[in-house]
C-alpha cells in the first residue's frame, strides 16, 4: 500500500477509535454525574437529635466512675447496636492530671465495616467533673450536666446513625464517642499541659479499634447545640485539614447556613481532633461553637458551669449541624 494512503487510513482509524473511546468516557462520566445528582440527602430530625441529648442529660453528670456514666454507657451501646452494623466498646485506663488511674470507655459504631473508603465522625460523651468556670465559687467542685459540652455532639451523631440505618451512605462510616475528654485540670490550678485533656481520643488515636485504621477524613462535633451558634475556622483544623474545613464550610453555605458557619479564623482549641491528627494521622477538623470573650475563654456563655443543662439546647442548632454533616457524608 502506498505510504501516504496508509498514513491517511491510519489517521482515520485512530480518529475513530479515539472518538469512540472519548464517547465511552463521556458516557461513563455522564452516568457517574447523574448518579451523584441522584443522591438524596435525608432530612435530619431535630426533635430526634434533641431527644438524644435530653436522654443523656437525664442520667445525670456522666463523670467516669459514676452510676450515671455506667447507665449512659449501656444506653449508648444498645442504641448504636440498634442502628449500626457493629459496635465496639474500647475499655482503657488513663492517668488524669491528679495522678489517678481512671477507667474509660470509647464507644465505636461502624457502618459498612468492609467498605475501604471511610469517614470518621466523633464527639465526647463524658461530662466535666467540676464547674470550675461557674461564677459562683460554691459550684466549682460540682459535676455538670454537659448538655452542650458533650451531649449535643453525641445527640447529633445518634440521629445521623438512625438516618444511616434507614438510608445507607455510599461510604463506610465510623462514629466514635470518646471518653475522659473533659477530666482536665481545674482552671484554678493554672496547668496548661495539652495532653492532660482528651485522654480517650489519645488512647484511640494510638490504638484504634481496627489495626491500621484509615479514614479519608474526620469531623469532630463539640458544643454544637446552643442557640445561635457561630462556627469559626478553628486554628488546628486549618493547619491539619484545611481542605476538609473548606468542604464542610462550603457545604454549609450552599445549603443556607453561611450565617453560622463563618468564613473567619478562630482560635486554637486543644480538642480531640488534635490527637486524631497527631497520632492517627487522619485529617480531622473541629466543628465547635466559638465565641471568643477574652484571651482565656472562647466558648458559649455556660461553658463549664452548672447552667450547661438542657435549657441551653436549641433544636434548630442541632438540626442545622446535623444537616451540614449529613450533606457532606452523602455526597462523598
Amino acid at each position: 500500500m502506498n505510504l501516504k494512503y496508509f498514513t491517511f487510513y491510519f489517521l482515520v482509524a485512530t480518529f475513530l477509535l479515539t472518538a469512540c473511546n472519548q464517547g465511552s468516557k463521556t458516557q461513563r462520566r455522564t452516568k457517574i454525574n447523574s448518579e451523584k445528582k441522584a443522591v438524596v440527602v435525608p432530612k435530619i430530625n431535630a426533635d430526634s437529635a434533641y431527644y438524644f441529648v435530653e436522654k443523656q442529660v437525664s442520667f445525670g453528670p456522666r463523670v467516669p466512675g459514676t452510676k450515671a456514666h455506667a447507665a449512659c454507657s449501656g444506653w449508648l451501646v444498645n442504641k448504636l447496636k440498634q442502628y449500626s452494623d457493629t459496635v465496639i466498646v474500647q475499655k482503657f485506663k488513663a492517668r488524669t492530671y491528679d495522678n489517678v488511674s481512671r477507667n474509660g470507655k470509647n464507644i465505636i459504631a461502624s457502618f459498612k465495616p468492609d467498605e475501604p473508603q471511610r469517614i470518621l465522625l466523633m464527639s465526647h460523651w463524658d461530662s466535666r467533673p467540676f464547674a470550675d468556670y461557674d461564677p459562683d465559687e460554691a459550684n466549682h467542685n460540682t459535676p455538670i450536666d454537659g448538655a452542650n459540652d458533650g451531649a449535643s455532639g453525641v445527640g447529633v451523631l445518634l440521629e445521623m446513625a438512625r438516618q444511616f440505618s434507614i438510608q445507607s451512605p455510599l461510604v463506610g462510616i465510623d462514629i466514635v464517642f470518646f471518653d475522659l475528654e473533659d477530666w482536665g485540670p481545674p482552671t484554678q490550678m493554672n496547668l496548661h499541659e495539652n495532653e492532660l485533656w482528651g485522654l480517650g481520643s489519645q488512647y484511640w488515636s494510638k490504638q484504634p479499634h481496627v489495626y491500621g485504621y484509615e479514614a479519608s477524613f474526620g469531623i469532630l462535633l463539640d458544643m454544637v447545640g446552643a442557640e445561635n451558634p457561630t462556627f469559626r475556622k478553628e486554628y488546628f483544623s486549618q493547619q491539619y485539614a484545611r481542605y476538609v474545613l473548606d468542604l464542610v464550610w462550603t457545604t454549609a453555605a450552599d445549603i443556607g447556613y453561611g450565617d453560622h458557619f463563618l468564613d473567619e479564623d478562630g482560635p486554637a482549641i486543644n480538642d480531640d481532633h488534635v490527637f486524631v491528627n497527631k497520632y492517627a494521622k487522619i485529617p480531622a477538623i473541629d466543628v465547635i461553637d466559638l465565641k471568643p470573650r477574652n484571651a482565656e475563654i472562647s466558648f458559649f456563655e455556660h461553658w463549664h458551669t452548672v447552667k450547661d443543662n438542657i435549657d441551653c439546647i436549641s433544636k434548630e442548632s442541632l438540626g442545622m449541624v446535623g444537616q451540614v454533616v449529613m450533606t457532606v457524608v452523602y455526597n462523598e
